[in-house]
């Protein structure tokens, strides 16, 4: 009993701190009815279009402000009241999905008009993530960072599986403009959270240059090869080991399940991300958090090699391993996460947050390219199994390279230049 007790996740943070559990709360309200919108968007331009294409601009049209804004973002969590500007983007949100769900309910679904509020969306969110990355480690304490960063896991998670499946059951029912509404209404929980927690008193950064702050984020992770490291791992393995775009290929020939297949093979991630999430509970009680980032790193590239080797027959274990390499790619995340928002400055979390943000943005949409590429001049087996294989290799050498990275170990109290945080 007490080694079960020891997986479930660590809930002290929520338990202790007022404002750290609205804003998880109210996160995971938003988060759900958010999920809800991104499974009616392409279901809806879908019907429209009846064009796998018309779908696929979608993604496009949220990648550009994902992609080009958080660095804007990370400035404006540095030189303002965090939670003002979670107020600001969660009020945004808000309105751009009001929008949606009014002009589906009166028919006016122009393609163009769901692209351009797309669009808008991903800007307000773009902003929101890196002030809300920065405004968690000043709700909790140091040595409660790890547990509070596995409880967004477990909030993103559960979000990301409940609200596609409770959307359906809405569209089906009532249609899209209702899954429209539901995620409007959803942010007020988010908008009461934001307003009603309290935040310790925050270090600003020095007013500068929107330029000279970017250039000083930037020069900060590129003078920190603990932070570059942590980051550029990550990079790596998405880049070698992200093969979303050969799923399709898996299911139809390799495995030959057809869509249904292949819809198992698109949930399996999901459900291994959120055992992981849920069965976190002794995250807390690392300590050598380096070593547990190349470890899951490793877990991530020999689950994606071992998926690479299986053929026809071996579909469940197929399953499995997707479910466990997603599984380590949340640990991975976490233990990360720990390390950066334990040695930031507090003045540059915002700045640093959006960096780190690009890094995971940017690694699992270049490893597409890779994975179909390798596929195209060789076979998608070996773009699989070759891309397991150098994310080991990619571990190994970033930690040689940076020995600060395996050498890090968490602790409770904040490093000197730190001690405001």
């Amino acid at each position: 009993m007490s080694r079960a007790t020891a997986l479930l996740p660590d809930l002290s943070p929520l338990r202790r701190h007022r404002s750290f559990r609205l804003l998880w709360l109210g996160q995971l309200v938003s988060n759900a009815g958010t999920q809800m919108r991104l499974v009616a968007l392409p279901y809806q331009v879908y019907v429209l279009t009846g064009s796998p294409f018309h779908v696929g601009l979608l993604g496009l049209f949220q990648a550009i402000p994902l992609i080009s804004l958080p660095l804007i973002g990370g400035v404006i969590a540095d030189r303002a009241d965090r939670r003002r500007v979670l107020i600001a983007t969660q009020s945004g949100l808000a309105a751009s999905s009001l929008v949606l769900a009014i002009v589906t309910q009166l028919g006016f679904t122009e393609l163009w008009i769901l692209y351009a509020l797309t669009a808008v969306s991903a800007s307000f969110s773009a902003i929101d993530q890196p002030a809300r990355g920065a405004l968690v480690p000043t709700l909790v304490e140091r040595s409660e960072l790890p547990a509070a960063i596995a409880l967004n896991q477990m909030l993103y998670q559960t979000a990301a599986v409940v609200g596609p499946a409770v959307g359906g059951v809405v569209i089906a029912s009532y249609g899209v403009a209702a899954a429209y509404w539901i995620d409007a209404i959803s942010f007020a929980a988010a908008i009461a959270a934001a307003v009603a927690i309290k935040a310790p008193r925050q270090a600003l950064a020095f007013p500068q240059s929107v330029v000279d702050s970017l250039v000083e984020g930037v020069t900060y992770v590129a003078r920190n090869r603990l932070l570059l490291s942590e980051m550029v791992i990550d990079l790596l393995a998405m880049f070698f080991g992200s093969v979303r775009a050969l799923m399709p290929f898996y299911a139809e020939q390799v495995f030959k399940v057809g869509a249904q297949g292949l819809g198992l093979l698109f949930a399996a991630p999901g459900v291994g991300a959120l055992i992981a999430a849920v069965t976190s509970g002794w995250v807390s009680r690392v300590r050598r958090v380096g070593v547990a980032v190349i470890v899951a790193v490793c877990a991530w590239g020999l689950a994606i090699a071992a998926f690479g080797l299986m053929t026809e027959g071996m579909f469940a274990l197929a399953l499995a391993l997707v479910a466990l390499a997603e599984a380590a790619d949340v640990l991975s995340a976490i233990f990360r996460n720990t390390i950066l928002q334990g040695v930031v400055r507090e003045e540059l979390r915002g700045r640093l947050t959006a960096i780190h943000g690009v890094f995971v943005i940017g690694g699992p949409n270049l490893g597409q390219v890779r994975a179909g590429a390798v596929a195209a001049l060789v076979s998608p087996q070996f773009s699989v199994v070759s891309g397991g294989l150098l994310c080991l290799l990619s571990a190994a050498a970033v930690a040689i390279w940076a020995p600060e990275l395996p050498r890090y170990e968490h602790t409770a109290r904040a490093p000197a230049r730190d001690a405001a945080t």
